[in-house]
This record gives structure tokens, C-alpha cells and sequence, in this order.
């Protein structure tokens, strides 16, 4: 039952199409995120790097995830993301290419990774904005799990191909087949069947995106969400971006360390988004989010104190498994309580926090372990991260009831108006 509950979406043709298509560019995605870090950490042997290289792929998020989610909204989506994946696979080409000629340098990297990012940051709401219309409104939290799931099979699978395509072909070898990966997505999206655009295209784009900002500070459950993916942004999803640091720096293992690692954090948010639909369906969207996010300060704990590398795989194995949960939990509430014409706005304020936030808290971390230590400075945003959810429990009891989905009910077009201006 639970089996079958998780992959129900999966049942739906147009949505298991995109989920193959989208796995295979993520495995891509991966090996190049993978041999981007080893080869940041083997050239320049600093955590900072390793910080900014996430920190490039995300920042973009925070000024043009909002930007993406207003012309999610006004043009067509399909076109949308046509455009910018294809963008990113001229920006893997050129990787590709750097590689081919010699070590591309830390800066040409950051920059490519930089504009790649900007062309996710703009495609990615239309992505998250077109789930719901591919299955239906009970199989959305299990649609949200199994795109994680997929996300983070590409997290497991990735990291192996790629130490492997390395150790024979080179780093312009994984950039490669990352390049290639993306015209399977790219013919999916192309053919899937999906609905116009539902907003008016007349409307200035400061204003729609004004309009998404409003309605999502209108409504508890996402004033709460929005706080937790702030708060989680900046002082839990940095451990991601110190991987291959920790890896190399503290468990002298740089290449099988990071795979080690990298890979259990995939198969822990795989095996959480397996169950995640089924613990929305019994437990509620509320209870599921706090329970998840609450635990998430313990696990982190756990992996800063590993004593051995093969404690710090099973620690961080537990950390993706409730971060899967945390970040799929406040994307589906999201996605359920915001109306059809402003979800791809409602969506991209959480890219543009993640944007924002996430790159401030993998450099001052990356800067921390340096000087600090890796240990110290994980232990901490973890204690960070526990007092700020309790203030959170402290000070905004009332808004936590809107983190239920069950009773939302969203207003017909006719009412639109005051919600979209």
C-alpha cells in the first residue's frame, strides 16, 4: 500500500514522461556538480571555493527566481523552459570545451556555473508550476516526493559515474555527457500537454510580481514556510556545498569521500521521498513539515561529530533523508495553497530565498571551516537552526494551522483582481 501510494503519480503518462526525461539530465547534472567540486577543491585546497561554486549556481535565484515565476505565469511555460534549458546546454558545452583544452580556471568556472544558474533561476518556477497539471490534486505531495526522488537518484547514480568517467576520460569527459543529458528533458517538455497561460499578459511584470508577494504574505501556512526555507537556507543546506570539504579536510578521502558522502545524502532523500506522500496523506502537511524540520538540527549534529568517515555516511544519510522531506514539504504546501495563475510566482519566492540566502550561508560557512574548523562550524548552524524553529514555535503558534492543505479553497477567476494587482 505504501509502495503503490508513493508512486501513484508515476501512473499518470505525461508526468512519467518528464520524470525520465528530467532524471536523465539530472545524473548529468550531478556528475558535472561532482567533478566541478573535486576539481575546485583538488586546484585551490579551500573550503571557500567549494562555497562559491554553489554559491554561483544559486545566487542567480535571488533576483531572477521571481522573474521566472511572473512570466511563469503571463507566457507560456513550455516555451519558457525550452528556452533556458537549452541555454544550459550551450553553457555544459563550453565546460566541455574548457575541459577539453586544459584545467579551466576557478573563476571561468564560477562564471559559467554563474550564468547557467541564471538560466535555471528563470525556467525553474514553470518547471514546478506545471506538476499540478499533470496529475491530479491528491497525487501532488507524492508528484513533488518523486521529483525530489528522481533529483537525488541523479545524487546517488551521478557521483559514481562521474568518478568513474573521470578516472578514464577526464573532467571535460563528465562536463560531456552532462551536456548530452539535456536533450532527453528537452524533447519531453516539447511534446507535453499542457495548459495556456492563465494570466494576463498585459499586466506590468514588477506589478504580477508584486501580486505573488502579496498573496504569499497574506497567508500563514506560506509566511511560515517562506520563514523555515530562510532559516533552513542559510544554516542547514550549506553542509551540501561542504561535502567535498569535508571530505578532504577532515577525512583526508577527497574523491572517495565526496562520492561516499554525496551518494548517502541521495539515497536518504530517495527513501524519504518514497515515503513522504504517504505521510502527508496520513499525518497532514503540518504536522509532517514540523516533524521533519525538527529533527533536522540533530542529524546535523550527528554528522558534524562523526568520528570516523564511515559514521559521517550513515550521519549524513539521515540529513538527506529529513532535508528531502523539509524542502518537499514546504513545496507542496506551497504549490496547494497558491491558485493556478499565481503559482509560479508563489513558487519562485522560495527559489529567490534559497537564492538569496542559501549562497551567504555556503560561503560563510565554507570561510568559517577554514578558520574554525569544518566541525565547529556545522555543530553550530545546527544549534543556530534548533533555536531559531523554536522561536518559530514560540512566537507564530497561530499562523502553524496553515500549514494544513486539506480545506484550502482558492478563488474563482472572477476574483482574481484583487489578488493579482
Amino acid at each position: 500500500m505504501l509502495r503503490s501510494r508513493s508512486l501513484a503519480p508515476l501512473r499518470h503518462r505525461p508526468f512519467a514522461r518528464l520524470w525520465v526525461g528530467a532524471f536523465g539530465s539530472n545524473i548529468g547534472t550531478w556528475m558535472e556538480t561532482v567533478a566541478v567540486g573535486i576539481l575546485l577543491q583538488s586546484t585551490t585546497h579551500r573550503a571557500t571555493w567549494s562555497g562559491l561554486a554553489l554559491a554561483a549556481g544559486f545566487a542567480p535565484n535571488g533576483v531572477l527566481g521571481p522573474v521566472g515565476g511572473a512570466l511563469a505565469d503571463r507566457i507560456s511555460r513550455r516555451v519558457l523552459l525550452l528556452t533556458t534549458t537549452s541555454i544550459q546546454t550551450v553553457l555544459a558545452g563550453v565546460l566541455a570545451a574548457l575541459a577539453a583544452w586544459g584545467r579551466p580556471g576557478p573563476v571561468a568556472v564560477i562564471l559559467i556555473l554563474f550564468a547557467s544558474g541564471a538560466a535555471n533561476a528563470i525556467g525553474f518556477p514553470s518547471y514546478q508550476a506545471i506538476l499540478p497539471d499533470l496529475v491530479p490534486t491528491e497525487d501532488v505531495a507524492g508528484a513533488v516526493a518523486l521529483s525530489s526522488a528522481q533529483w537525488n537518484l541523479g545524487r546517488v547514480i551521478g557521483p559514481a559515474l562521474a568518478g568513474l568517467v573521470i578516472e578514464f576520460g577526464g573532467y571535460a569527459s563528465a562536463f560531456l555527457v552532462n551536456t548530452i543529458s539535456f536533450f532527453g528533458v528537452i524533447a519531453v517538455i516539447a511534446t507535453l500537454p499542457l495548459p495556456p497561460p492563465l494570466h494576463d499578459e498585459q499586466t506590468q511584470l514588477l506589478r504580477s510580481i508584486r501580486g505573488g508577494v502579496r498573496f504569499a504574505s497574506r497567508d500563514p501556512g506560506l509566511r511560515i514556510v517562506l520563514t523555515v526555507i530562510a532559516f533552513a537556507s542559510l544554516l542547514a543546506a550549506p553542509f551540501i556545498a561542504l561535502v567535498p570539504a569535508v571530505a578532504d579536510k577532515v577525512f583526508h578521502e577527497p574523491t572517495v569521500g565526496t562520492w561516499l558522502l554525496v551518494t548517502a545524502q541521495g539515497t536518504g532523500a530517495v527513501a524519504m521521498a518514497l515515503v513522504l506522500g504517504p505521510m502527508h496523506a496520513r499525518f497532514g502537511s503540518r504536522r509532517t513539515l514540523l516533524t521533519v524540520v525538527g529533527a533536522l538540527p540533530l542529524a546535523l549534529l550527528g554528522y558534524a561529530a562523526a568520528p570516523a568517515l564511515w559514521a559521517a555516511v550513515l550521519a549524513i544519510l539521515v540529513v538527506g533523508f529529513l532535508y528531502l522531506g523539509m524542502l518537499s514539504s514546504c513545496t507542496t504546501i506551497a504549490q496547494l495553497r497558491s491558485p493556478a495563475h499565481l503559482r509560479g510566482r508563489v513558487l519562485s519566492l522560495l527559489m529567490a530565498l534559497l537564492g538569496l540566502v542559501y549562497p551567504i550561508g555556503a560561503v560563510a560557512q565554507g570561510a568559517l571551516g577554514d578558520g574554525i574548523g569544518l566541525r565547529v562550524t556545522i555543530a553550530g548552524a545546527a544549534l543556530c537552526l534548533a533555536a531559531a524553529l523554536v522561536a518559530i514555535r514560540l512566537l507564530a503558534r497561530a499562523s502553524l494551522q496553515g500549514l494544513e492543505t486539506d480545506a484550502v479553497r482558492h478563488p474563482t477567476r472572477a476574483a482574481r483582481s484583487s489578488i493579482t494587482v
